[in-house]
């Protein structure tokens, strides 16, 4: 542990000062040092709108100078809410869930949450009521679950939860609480439209694997966007979401015949997909035009820069973290669809010449 090297008085304390009588400092200590009411100091602490600034400035003065730190335990007992929410998640390391779950964390703090996290290998009915138990020991206000694969709503909607509750999923069948998701068909029409006009007459699919919602949606905006063209495309199912995958899938392309142009289902697939196309000598767009799903970190600095469709995860966050909010008010269970956006860079440009049209280089 380091020392704070901030000051005292206005900023913050090196550690909470004790009174005389070696009590730590009390709500009725900052409100004597800032000439205030008790009230005043806890409509302070609650964020309360009626506080005026200069007021407001002069209690977290206080605060700071005595190292003020509210009892968490006793204003549980006076709200019946702890400030904590639980998150139920897969053991996963791939983009979506994992950058689902941190935009949840940052959104929940944003709105003066904590969060407990449990990540579960297998989404069993027992693994979720063993994480609900958990949290309702813990006092959670509100449990969201992630439940990017089939069989994961089923698994909730078995689960009696006696706390409001949000599903961060696309799979919602049999399932009465409120659900927040990104578009995932639309996703997989805007990546197809989009290469179709870019002068490409068939866009073959890399999917991924089928048991994820995410891959399911996907591939049906792909047949969606062929079918309203008019237009042809076959679909290659991945075995996984990685880079190796899509190594693999541009391996049996470029044996079997390439086709004019490629919507890969997230950027790994298509990372690994330009890798086994490059060493073939096979040139993109010229040859074969790619898109991937997901927009991750590096994706401008591909070879050739990847066009992508680009998820909202703060969105999807925030309208999480605000349906809960929604949930505890007593609002009812809505459905929620967040748009995704196509990001156009140079692995897509159009056959009618070079360079990208428009986006990011």
């Amino acid at each position: 542990m380091t020392a704070d090297p901030r000051p005292t008085g206005a900023g913050r304390p090196a550690a909470t000062r004790r009174s005389r009588d070696g009590r730590p400092p009390a709500m009725n200590d900052v409100a004597a040092l800032a000439g205030v009411s008790h009230q005043t100091v806890s409509r302070v602490l609650n964020a309360h709108p009626s506080v005026r600034p200069t007021t407001r400035e002069r209690v977290l003065e206080a605060i700071a100078t005595l190292g003020y730190r509210p009892n968490l335990a006793a204003r549980a007992l006076v709200t019946r809410r702890t400030g904590t929410l639980g998150v139920i998640t897969p053991a996963t390391a791939l983009f979506g869930p994992t950058s689902t779950l941190v935009a949840f964390e940052q959104a929940a703090r944003d709105a003066g949450f904590y969060v407990s996290v449990a990540t579960l290998r297998a989404f069993s009915g027992e693994e979720v009521v063993a994480a609900v138990e958990h949290f309702l020991a813990q006092g959670v206000d509100g449990v969201v679950v992630v439940a990017p694969r089939s069989g994961t709503v089923d698994a909730v909607s078995g689960v009696h939860v006696p706390v409001p509750a949000v599903l961060v999923s696309s799979g919602r069948a049999g399932v009465d609480v409120p659900t927040v998701s990104v578009d995932q068909v639309a996703g997989g029409r805007l990546a197809t439209e989009h290469l179709l006009a870019s002068g490409r007459a068939s866009v073959l699919h890399v999917a991924g694997p089928q048991e994820w919602y995410d891959a399911r949606d996907r591939l049906r905006g792909w047949r969606d966007a062929l079918e309203a063209a008019g237009a042809t495309g076959e679909a290659h199912r991945a075995d996984g979401w990685s880079a190796a995958d899509g190594y693999a899938a541009g391996l049996e392309l470029v044996r079997t015949g390439l086709p004019e142009a490629v919507f890969a289902a997230n950027d790994q697939l298509a990372l690994g997909l330009l890798a086994a196309l490059g060493q073939a000598g096979v040139r993109v767009p010229q040859d074969v035009a790619v898109v991937g799903f997901d927009d991750e970190p590096g994706t401008a600095f591909y070879a050739p820069p990847l066009t992508t469709v680009r998820q909202g995860f703060d969105e999807l966050g925030r309208r999480a973290v605000q349906a809960v909010v929604d949930a505890l008010t007593g609002g009812e269970p809505t459905q929620q669809s967040i748009a995704p956006e196509l990001v156009v860079r140079r692995s897509s440009a159009s056959v009618e010449g070079p360079g990208a049209q428009g986006g990011d280089a």
